[in-house]
């Protein structure tokens, strides 16, 4: 594995973050141990597997602007955002739809500016066709020498990071389950997973492109498959950003049962599938169950 460097001291995170278990008669009916894994705890500004993503991504980068990409309501920009605010150093966050430019920014755009990041939109076919060398070269002549980190933050580098939180979770589980938009978290945390353990991805989006980039993160990370893995895609609600009122309500729910808060694009969709999964009997009795929270609650991005 990797080495892995101290994070700079604004970027400190608590790491390991909390284990804790959940009392749910709908998991505990079928003999299924429920644990949350709390990574929305590790920074306030870079929670779970943002801080484990981009932290070697700002390492490799030593101060350099960071340019990468994202939607309109982008945790990962957000979050790119927030750390060049902590340790100085520029970001451009391209953004997907040239209508926005001439719109209000939303709030979460809106963070992004006032950390400091440069929002630079372009139209949805050029945004397609964002890892195109060409695309790629006109942009880098438009701000200068940059660090550049893949939509979502996923790349070689960043599976690295969340190896770490499979190893977190040796000999804690036996099945590790996490929301996936691009793979990075999984393609690491499967990687970092002991024998005996698998890990489990909830994708958000539709397409049923994931399991091969999750495949193609491995190879760069760590030379070829690591890790038992597999993905239900059946979770998504209609796709990213789609947020039904039947999720919110399940939500709601978990929120009154746990108290915990529940964002609604990721975590709300895999915590969904987990409860589906074990009334299906996906899941054998006397199993523990580790459900990786990735973001904390927020009003901002539970849109229907």
């Amino acid at each position: 594995m990797p080495h892995e460097a101290p994070a700079p001291a604004p970027l400190r995170p608590v790491v390991p973050s909390p284990l804790r278990p959940a009392e749910d008669e709908r998991f505990a009916r079928y003999g299924v141990r429920l644990l949350l894994k709390r990574d929305d705890l590790i920074h306030p500004d870079l929670p779970g597997n943002k801080w484990r993503k981009l932290s070697p991504n700002l390492s490799a980068a030593s101060g350099r602007t960071v340019l990468t990409f994202g939607g309109a309501y982008s945790n990962h920009l957000r979050a790119t955002a927030a750390a060049g605010r902590l340790l100085g150093f520029p970001t451009v966050g391209v953004v997907r739809g040239d209508e926005l430019a001439h719109r209000p920014l939303n709030p979460s755009l809106a963070r992004c500016a006032a950390d400091g990041m440069r929002l630079h939109f372009v139209d949805r076919a050029t945004y397609r066709a964002k890892a195109d060398p060409g695309v790629l070269a006109g942009l880098l002549s438009a701000f200068g020498d940059c660090q550049v980190i893949p939509e979502g933050g996923s790349n070689a580098l960043a599976a690295q990071g969340c190896a770490a939180l499979g190893r977190e979770l040796r000999g804690r589980a036996d099945v590790a389950a996490v929301a996936c938009g691009t793979g990075g978290t999984l393609a690491g945390l499967a990687a970092g997973l002991g024998p005996g353990q698998r890990a489990l991805g909830v994708p958000v989006l539709r397409g049923g492109f994931l399991g091969e980039a999750v495949r193609g993160l491995q190879r760069d990370a760590f030379g070829g498959p690591a890790g038992r893995w597999s993905l239900d895609e059946r979770f998504h609600f209609g796709g990213y950003a789609r947020t039904p009122p039947g999720l919110h309500a399940f939500a709601d729910d978990f929120e009154d049962r746990h108290g915990l808060a529940v964002e609604r694009l990721y975590v709300a969709k895999l915590l969904y599938g987990l409860t589906a999964l074990t009334a299906e009997g996906a899941f054998a009795p006397g199993i523990t169950l580790a459900a990786v929270i990735t973001a904390g609650g927020d009003p901002e991005r539970s849109r229907a």
